[in-house]
């Protein structure tokens, strides 16, 4: 097995793009022996990753909302999904907005007034799509030391002030609000404000408190 693993690694390494930087996927789970990465970890294409004997990998691609549960063997990590030699993938495609997951310059710095215009269509005053969470729960990635606070833009509901401490954040990086028993109203949109920042996103109509996929409530906000 050892022999198959390490030509299956030589193989992937002859074949793997460079490391880009941008990340593809995130790590959401991982049980047993997986070398190279840990659960909330970000990977990008080329990313070689071993598994262990019984050992297994939950990935979730940012772009193509591909969700992986991968079992043993040798993971090389794609664009928008994985190659697996020596191993067993189930795939299924989930509920997650792009946009959502890395929130574009468009939505950022944006004040509460500017909010409703940019939430106008230009053609024929209907309200255009924004960056859409699929889980009443967000995930939230933000730097430890600042001040998270979040407003309804739609409608009335109490302000959500959070200091980001460390002792609240998950891997130093992300502010869970399932971890934190806060959430959001399915339907509503809302203000993400981080010091001078501002983001705008909404939550999917049908979201609910039921156990959500992280790529469908990731919100990026650094």
């Amino acid at each position: 097995m050892r022999s198959l693993i390490g030509a299956a690694v030589g193989a992937f390494c002859v074949a793997a793009p460079a490391l880009a930087e941008t990340p593809a996927a995130i790590v959401e789970d991982v049980q047993g022996k997986v070398d190279g990465v840990e659960f909330m970890d970000y990977v990008a294409p080329g990313k070689i990753i071993k598994l262990g004997p019984k050992a297994s990998i939950t990935l979730s691609y940012l772009k193509s909302c591909l969700r992986e549960t991968i079992s043993e063997g040798v993971v090389l990590v794609g664009a928008e999904q994985s190659t697996v030699q020596l191993g067993d993938v189930q795939r299924a495609k989930v509920p997650c907005d792009t946009k959502a997951a890395q929130l574009s310059e468009r939505e950022a710095n944006q004040s509460a007034a500017t909010t409703f215009r940019t939430m106008r269509s230009d053609t024929k005053g209907a309200p255009s799509k924004l960056p859409t969470i699929y889980g009443v729960a967000p995930l939230i990635q933000a730097k430890t030391g600042s001040t998270l606070v979040i407003e309804r833009t739609d409608g009335k509901e109490p302000t959500i002030s959070v200091a980001l401490k460390s002792e609240v954040m998950t891997r130093g990086k992300f502010y869970d609000f399932a971890k934190a028993g806060k959430s959001l109203t399915p339907g509503g949109s809302y203000l993400a404000s981080l010091g001078s920042k501002r983001y705008t996103f909404q939550v999917d109509a049908s979201a609910t408190s039921s156990p959500t996929p992280i790529i469908g409530r990731l919100l990026r906000l650094e």
